[in-house]
C-alpha cells in the first residue's frame, strides 16, 4: 500500500518539515553531482558506521559521535530519498501542528539520535554507513498514530497498476507498518547470514522512541497559534 495523502486537518504552516525536506534534497541532490569517490568517502564520513565506534582499530577515525546526527540528512539512492520525503510530507505536518515549530525540531533530531544509536547497539560491527531520516521519521509517525489514530490515510493499492485507491484508519495503517519492521528485525537479527540493506532497528527505534516521548513536546493549548517559541 502507498499512502498518498491523510485527512487531517493542519492548521499552520509546516516550516520545519518543508526545511528538513529541502536539506535532504540539497544535501542528496549536491552528493549525486560529486565524482563518486567524493561522495562515497563523505558516506562513509557522516554516516553513522556502526564498527567506527566498536572497534577503534578499523581505520575510520572517531568523530565525535556526529555522525549519528549528519546521517539523518543523508540518503543513498533515490527511491531511499523520494519514501522518506513522502512519508514526512504527509504526516509530518500534523505532528508539527500539534507540538509547535521548535518543539518539533528538537522532537524530530531526538527521535533520529535514539533511533542511530539503537541500530548501533544491535548490529554493532556493521561496516557500512547506516544514512537516512527513517529513524526520525519514525518517531514522527508514532506521534501521528497516537495523535491522529482515526483520522484516514488515501493509500493506492498498486494491483496491475489499477487505480485502486481505499480509506484506511491511521492506527491501522501504522500498525501494519510496525509489524513488517518487528517482522523484518527479527528476521535480520535470527538470520545472520541475509543480506540486509535497511536499518530495521533504526525504525523500530525512532518509532519507540516517538511513543514514549511525544508528550513531552504537545502544546499545552491545541488552539494556540503555532509560533516559533
Amino acid at each position: 500500500m502507498i499512502p498518498i495523502r491523510d485527512t487531517a486537518p493542519c492548521h499552520s504552516r509546516p516550516l520545519v518539515t518543508w526545511g528538513i525536506m529541502a536539506i535532504c534534497i540539497v544535501v542528496f541532490v549536491t552528493m549525486k553531482l560529486m565524482p563518486d569517490p567524493l561522495s562515497l568517502r563523505l558516506l562513509n564520513l557522516y554516516g553513522m558506521v556502526p564498527i567506527r565506534y566498536t572497534n577503534p582499530y578499523y581505520g575510520l577515525p572517531f568523530d565525535g559521535y556526529l555522525s549519528f546526527l549528519t546521517s539523518l540528512f543523508l540518503h543513498g539512492n533515490w527511491p531511499h530519498l523520494i519514501m522518506n520525503m513522502w512519508f514526512l510530507w504527509i504526516f509530518g505536518d500534523n505532528v508539527e501542528d500539534r507540538m509547535g515549530r521548535l518543539p518539533f525540531l528538537v522532537f524530530y533530531l531526538a527521535c533520529g539520535l535514539l533511533a542511530t544509536f539503537l541500530q548501533w547497539l544491535f548490529d554493532p560491527n556493521l561496516a557500512i554507513p547506516v544514512v537516512g531520516a527513517s529513524g526520525a521519521i519514525a518517531g514522527v509517525l508514532a506521534a501521528y498514530f497516537f495523535l491522529y489514530p482515526l483520522e484516514r490515510v488515501v493509500v493506492w493499492i498498486p494491483i496491475l497498476f489499477l487505480p485502486i485507491v481505499i480509506h484506511v484508519p491511521a492506527v491501522a495503517f501504522l500498525g501494519l507498518w510496525v509489524l513488517i519492521q518487528l517482522h523484518s528485525a527479527t528476521t535480520a537479527m535470527l538470520f545472520g547470514g541475509v543480506a540486509v540493506d535497511v536499518a530495521w532497528w533504526a525504525h523500530l527505534g525512532g518509532f519507540i522512541a516517538g511513543s514514549v516521548l511525544y508528550r513531552l513536546f504537545l502544546r499545552k493549548d491545541p488552539a494556540e497559534k503555532n509560533e516559533l517559541f
